[in-house]
């Protein structure tokens, strides 16, 4: 008999042989009935849903799981002035007086009109040294007591960042290359030993809250794209302690400077891992260039409003392509960040000479980012297979106005995020949420893709690459299984697939043309391998479903590389 049936429901397949239904049927973990409600199966359990969509499990392929928030510092998101951003530091000094530091999170770039924030700006909130970080992790802002305790001001170099400094040598309270920096090896122990929100302990209650986020807003496979060999453990404890009701997939961190020892290191720690059907590693993350925001993007011409700069990329030209030649060879999937023009086209070019030299096929390595991209290197993306791993939420003018634009220049706007063009290629587009640099809900992602708006419906630009909601929804689901090997088996409903989807609060079709009342929705079910891992309507008392792993290690599963090679 059918464990459990969805039925009365609205139901995306995305199968192209039946794309639409009414009901769905699951038993053992497995898609068994995809059909009108009229005939579906007796179920020992049947969920009439009035309705409401049903799609295939959400896969968020990006998700900085080990990130997420931490309880003892604040949140500075929304916050769009200094004084906003001075007063909810003041309120966490104020009310946490056993705080060794006072740390902020998630801080944008434009607080201060027309220049970078600095140490000045932080003056006068506490005594004690005052850490914050930017929304996308890839800048830190210190006041001049955090400077003297970490012996910046003295002339000392971090192994976590790179701190800006005026002409005569006085440090501005401003990091860059932070979240590149911080995952290395030297970096991790040193923040590790600096600063207490990037203890082992506090990540790993970061990464358990993210995976319960996760589970509660439709997301079933997670990709946490940035695990460095060191943090490892931490996830294999959140697989060995039940705490994984979404899949994860991770991605091993690599740092730019690091040697075919490392590589080797790589491979040896992804064949010995204890790998099961919700978590495995392969993929290896790599940075071609930084963030536009701070200008530290490669760009393929100058900034427009820093003439003669240009950016950097984040290795000497020629050495991404080595790299990846050689992490192809070794049998692996590279997931690289490139957000400038300049960063995509080098990564682009690493991945084709890649293939030639080692004659790979079908690997799907990926581009992360693909901010601002040229109108040459759009087709590439298709012509070579290469996963587009974008964002909505990133080109919301309530990010990127006021430095993403005039970082840019309007001349280049029609470069910034294009969705619409490069799904018209034939490309791949697995769209993702960037937790937590953007929220982890996909109905925010579904918003942002269909207006390119702020979340307050304020501003929008670049209306051309808008996208329809059932592209927004396929990103976030098919295309995010083929981005992983794993079509086969997730991102379709149809019989044989894995039982994972979610049920929304409503038929997200219904709100396609007022996207704002998407942002009113949320995930009703969550289902994982056919078990509901997340109800809306249960009480907050109900306990959460115990998944215990069923570990073997990666080696036995290179005979399926076809579906999920490394």
């Amino acid at each position: 008999m059918t464990d459990l049936l969805l039925t009365d429901a609205t139901v995306r397949t995305f199968d192209p042989h039946a794309p639409w239904a009414e009901a769905v049927g699951m038993t053992d973990g497995r898609i068994t009935y995809v059909g009108p409600a009229a005939d579906a199966p007796k179920a020992r359990e049947t969920r009439s849903l009035e309705g409401a969509l049903v799609t295939p499990g959400i896969v968020d392929s990006h998700n900085h799981l080990l990130l997420g928030f931490d309880a003892d510092a604040v949140s500075l998101e929304g916050a769009e002035t200094l004084d906003e951003v001075r007063r909810r530091l003041i309120h966490l000094a104020d009310t946490r007086p056993d705080l060794d530091w006072i740390c902020g999170e998630n801080a944008v770039y434009s607080i201060v009109e027309n220049r970078r924030p600095d140490a000045r700006d932080l003056a006068g909130i506490t005594d004690r040294p005052v850490f914050v970080t930017t929304y996308d992790q890839h800048s830190v802002w210190l006041n001049d007591v955090a400077l003297r305790i970490l012996g910046i001001s003295d002339g000392v170099d971090i192994a976590w960042g790179r701190p800006e400094r005026t002409a005569d040598g006085t440090p501005t309270g401003w990091v860059t290359d932070f979240y590149t920096s911080a995952m290395t090896s030297a970096g991790i122990a040193a923040i590790r030993r600096d600063i207490p929100l990037y203890s082992p302990e506090r990540r790993y209650r970061r990464m358990l809250s993210s995976l319960d986020m996760a589970a509660s807003l439709g997301i079933t496979t997670a990709v946490e794209p940035q695990v460095p060999l060191a943090e490892l453990d931490l996830v294999l404890r959140a697989r060995r302690e039940g705490r994984m009701r979404s899949r994860v997939i991770a991605a091993l961190f690599h740092p730019v400077d690091a040697d075919d020892a490392f590589r080797a290191a790589l491979r040896e720690a992804v064949d010995g891992a204890p790998v099961d059907a919700h978590l495995r590693f392969g993929p290896v993350k790599l940075y071609a260039d930084d963030v536009i925001e701070p200008h530290t993007a490669w760009m393929l011409d100058d900034y427009a409003n820093r003439p003669g700069h240009r950016g950097h990329p984040s290795t000497a030209l020629g050495e991404l392509t080595r790299i990846v030649t050689q992490l192809d060879a070794l049998g692996f999937q590279t997931h690289t960040h490139a957000t400038g023009d300049g960063g995509i086209r080098l990564a682009l070019d690493a991945i084709e000479h890649a293939a030639r030299v080692n004659g790979t096929i079908d690997r799907r390595h990926g581009v992360v980012h693909v901010e601002c991209i040229d109108p040459a290197d759009l087709p590439r993306f298709a012509e070579l297979g290469v996963v587009a791993a974008m964002q909505p939420r990133h080109c919301s003018p309530d990010l990127v106005a006021g430095t993403w634009m005039d970082n840019v220049g309007e001349e280049r706007w029609d470069r910034a995020w294009r969705f619409r063009s490069l799904m018209a290629s034939g490309a791949h587009v697995a769209l993702s949420s960037d937790w937590q640099v953007g929220e982890m809900d996909p109905l925010v992602g579904y918003y942002c893709a269909l207006t390119r708006a702020s979340i307050d419906g304020r501003e929008a630009w670049t209306p051309d690459e808008r996208l329809t909601l059932d592209d927004a929804i396929r990103g976030y689901t098919a295309e995010g299984a083929w981005a992983w090997h794993s079509e086969n088996e997730l991102g379709t409903l149809r019989v044989g697939a894995r039982a994972d989807l979610v049920a929304w609060s409503d038929n997200l079709y219904a709100h396609e043309h007022e996207p704002a009342a998407l942002l009113q929705q949320h995930a009703a079910l969550t289902i994982v391998d056919g078990v509901v891992v997340h109800d809306a309507e249960a009480p907050a008392s109900v306990p959460l479903p115990f998944v215990p792993p069923v570990t073997h290690s990666h080696h036995a599963q290179h005979d399926h590389a076809e579906e999920n090679p490394a």
